[in-house]
């Protein structure tokens, strides 16, 4: 049996969420966030940095399966979560990693300031200095597009709608 085309529908509807701002801020947010857990764990770490990774690989999952979830348009199948409640979900999880993530760039700022002695020129050791900055940057971008979801769905939520595209 040859495998099935979608249907004009179902591919409409691919298109119109990820070109609406819910899909964009998703994309942005899984880009970002594999780019500081990747930055993290692709380097030495330890201590509180494990809290970082922790969030980082959490939301990135969490946010790769609503992404997913939303792009195949399968919301009402999610048991307790989906149909109706499928925006109050989305807003939700949007507060959590937001919420999440400002401790998890304090960690990764703190640890940058801790490093950047080794910021000089003339310094030969190996230095986590960069990694860090670069995580604290991910971890900053991360945390904006999360607020921005968080806002967008607090505008959705409170004019009444209850579908996220």
């Amino acid at each position: 049996m040859a495998p099935q085309l979608p249907q004009p529908q179902v591919r409409s509807n691919i298109s119109k969420f990820l070109r609406s701002f819910l899909g964009i801020t998703r994309i942005l947010q899984i880009v970002f966030g594999a780019g500081l857990w990747i930055t993290v764990a692709a380097n030495k770490y330890e201590g509180s940095i494990h809290f970082v990774l922790f969030v980082a690989v959490l939301f990135w999952l969490l946010t790769l399966a609503l992404f997913l979830i939303t792009l195949l348009g399968k919301q009402d199948l999610v048991p307790l979560l989906g149909g109706e409640r499928w925006l109050c979900t989305n807003l939700t999880h949007d507060v959590a990693a937001a919420a999440l993530y400002l401790p998890a760039i304090g960690v990764m700022i703190y640890k940058t300031e801790r490093n950047s002695y080794c910021n000089l020129d003339r310094y030969q050791h190996f230095c986590l200095y960069k990694v860090y900055l670069t995580a604290a940057v991910f971890a900053c971008l991360c945390c904006l597009s999360y607020l921005l979801s968080v806002i967008y769905g607090g505008c959705r939520k409170s004019r009444g709608e209850q579908t996220v595209i």
